[in-house]
């Protein structure tokens, strides 16, 4: 019997390395994970985060029974290129990406400005989302996006984190109570789990991008959400300062048989505070039959 010589596909977030695709004129950093089977679930990830800000505990409960990829968008991370100006531009960029890897259909998860990409995604390539997750996010248009984004918050905890010299995550995702502190801990020690191959930090000049394109993003005609046919869950903090919680209840309200779920006593890492629970709804939103 011949040996196989084809290396067995990476499990875990940790050991996942970094690859690299050309769409268009740009090269683009990702990992992929998990069993080759089903639809795989494509992440799409927050202001200023690269690959390695991704939950390890998350990635990890699910790549055990399907595949995971994320990417870093043009201009995050590794990826080359610049970070582009609209929110559509970056869809585009996405869908470029899948059709580089040869997938037909995906899953798709957004959180925060990822959210934002992954709205526009199903809204302008409807077919190829098969199931929507919308995370710690807000539609086009959304009062206050604009406001945080703007500098208030993000400039503000940026510079309390370089005073508490830890990472701005701890004040921006996680409330100051006792157990937010806590579950604040926890999560930046998991995204210390991986050691190998770290991602490429995303440059000042990239981040400040990334916060105009939001803030148009926020003064954008709203959207009509009702297109979206992708069976969707939606969620949340109870207390967003980055992404008001209101208009996840506002997205509910505006695409059809959407599922929200809104984590009490958290802000907006919500879904890693309650990360356990989070994972259970992922999982049981891609696994129903409808």
């Amino acid at each position: 019997m011949a040996e196989s010589h084809v290396r067995p596909r990476p499990s875990t977030w940790a050991t996942a390395p970094n690859r690299r695709i050309v769409v268009g004129s740009d090269t683009l950093v990702y990992r992929d994970l998990g069993p080759e089977n089903g639809v795989p679930l494509v992440l799409l990830t927050h202001l200023g985060a690269t690959l390695d800000e991704w939950d390890p505990r998350f990635v990890d409960a699910l790549a055990r029974d399907r595949r995971i990829v994320a990417l870093d968008l043009p201009g995050v991370g590794g990826s080359t290129g610049r970070i582009p100006g609209a929110i559509a531009a970056m869809a585009r960029a996405a869908e470029g990406f899948v059709a580089a890897l040869g997938l037909t259909q995906t899953d798709l998860l957004g959180f925060s400005l990822g959210g934002f990409v992954a709205q526009q995604v199903a809204l302008d390539a409807p077919g190829l989302v098969r199931r929507l997750v919308l995370a710690g996010t807000g539609p086009a248009g959304g009062a206050g996006i604009d406001r945080p984004t703007g500098g208030a918050y993000v400039y503000w905890d940026m510079a309390r984190a370089a005073i508490a010299r830890t990472d701005a995550k701890e004040f921006l995702f996680f409330p100051r109570t006792a157990a937010g502190k806590a579950a604040a801990k926890a999560y930046l020690a998991r995204l210390r789990e991986r050691v190998m191959d770290r991602d490429t930090p995303i440059t000042l000049s990239s981040f400040h991008r990334q916060i105009t394109t939001i803030l148009g993003w926020g003064q954008a005609e709203p959207q009509d959400l009702s297109r979206i046919s992708a069976p969707t869950l939606i969620a949340n903090g109870d207390h967003d300062r980055m992404v008001p919680s209101e208009l996840s209840h506002d997205m509910h309200a505006r695409i059809p048989g959407s599922t929200l779920i809104i984590y009490p006593g958290a802000g907006h890492g919500g879904v890693f505070q309650h990360v356990d629970e989070f994972v259970d709804a992922v999982r049981t939103h891609l696994d129903t039959d409808s």
